[in-house]
């Protein structure tokens, strides 16, 4: 296992956006454990459901506290609200975590206006990706780690030398290394790759698509920029 704790890349703007995107999916993750519906009644509500999307029909469900049926918002709108939405404490820290260590660098280096772009459309390329290979399901698709995957895919274009002081664990041992980020993020993709089959809850899918959309349009961005930078 290996969880990364820190990078050793400066930054040279504040990370406005990428503070503001954890604030945001921290107060929202609270409120729905706090609310008198509770966590799970947002989730049905707020999720995003690939059957609603690939059939344009809703999904009803009956909330189970109130026995009432539930309204869901509408299928596109649910993209984006999905996004910041998490369904357990540990499925948050982890997100945030990954956005926080490795998102500064790419708002660092997008600019904040265009980060906000870049992170949308990444999660909702991830999405897109996992309603693609899973048409029927009726479960409802949450976390912002769609768009944090891709966060990790620019990352890896723009940064593959920077060091991530990562802690390892492997059997008995147990140390914190400096590792190359394009070994600990190619790692990491192979893993989402290998766990496709596992399941278990998890829309493993949306990780890599999210990951070579990430990668996609960083390419995208970084040759334009370099033609604008080319004179005449």
């Amino acid at each position: 296992m290996f969880i990364p704790l820190k990078d050793e890349n400066p930054t040279y703007r504040f990370p406005f956006i990428t503070i503001l995107f954890i604030a945001l999916n921290v107060i929202i993750f609270f409120y729905q454990i706090f609310s008198p519906q509770g966590l799970q009644y947002y989730v049905y509500k707020m999720g995003a459901i690939p059957y609603e999307i690939t059939h344009l029909k809703p999904v009803h469900f009956v909330f189970f506290e109130t026995r009432e049926s539930l309204s869901r918002l509408s299928p596109p709108l649910t993209l984006i609200t999905s996004m910041f939405l998490h369904g357990n404490l540990f499925h948050l820290i982890g997100n945030m975590l990954f956005l926080w260590i490795f998102g500064n660098n790419i708002e660092d280096f997008l600019g904040s206006f265009r980060f906000i772009i870049f992170y949308f459309l990444s999660g909702l390329g991830a999405s897109l990706t996992h309603i693609i290979f899973n048409p029927n399901s009726e479960v409802p698709m949450i976390g912002a780690s769609g768009a944090i995957a891709g966060v990790l895919g620019a990352y890896l274009i723009l940064y593959p030398g920077a060091r991530i002081l990562t802690l390892v664990f492997l059997f008995f041992f147990i140390r914190i290394l400096p590792i190359p980020a394009a070994f600990f993020l190619v790692i990491w993709f192979l893993a989402q790759v290998l766990n496709v089959g596992i399941g278990g809850g998890v829309a493993w899918f949306a990780h890599i698509g999210g990951f070579l959309i990430g990668i996609v349009l960083i390419g995208v961005y970084s040759r334009r920029k370099r033609r604008k930078s080319v004179p005449f």
